[in-house]
């Protein structure tokens, strides 16, 4: 298994709870912050092979809630999606984990297990 990476920003609550699991469990993985590193646009189209458009965009994000509403109405498609995350990264759901040519999105304790501890 190749190491996993988490994408996310180091003050977010849920990425503190990811690290926290990962620690836990003794599994070594590499950090992604959007905040320093930002993200490529081919980035967010390969996890879009994996995922909706739709799951990876965090409409209840303070971002997206401070985001004019003209803006909001003109993103209904994946390109439109990618843009605005790619602009405002703190749109992207956290985290993202890319593992073993895939992708798991948010924090999801049952979901980890599975694809980490095989349980």
């Amino acid at each position: 298994m190749s190491t996993p990476i988490i994408y996310g920003i180091p003050n977010c609550d849920t990425i503190k709870k990811t690290f926290t699991w990962f620690k836990a469990n003794k599994i070594d993985f590499i950090f992604h912050n959007y905040k320093t590193d930002g993200i490529a646009i081919a980035k967010l189209k390969a996890w879009c092979k994996y995922a909706d458009w739709q799951l990876l965009l965090n409409k209840k994000s303070s971002t997206w809630r401070n985001t004019d509403p003209a803006t909001q109405s003109s993103i209904t498609t994946q390109a439109a999606a990618i843009k605005l995350m790619q602009l405002h990264t703190s749109l992207i759901k956290r985290p993202v984990i890319e593992c073993n040519n895939g992708i798991l999105i948010g924090y999801n304790e049952a979901d980890l297990e599975k694809q980490f501890l095989k349980k």
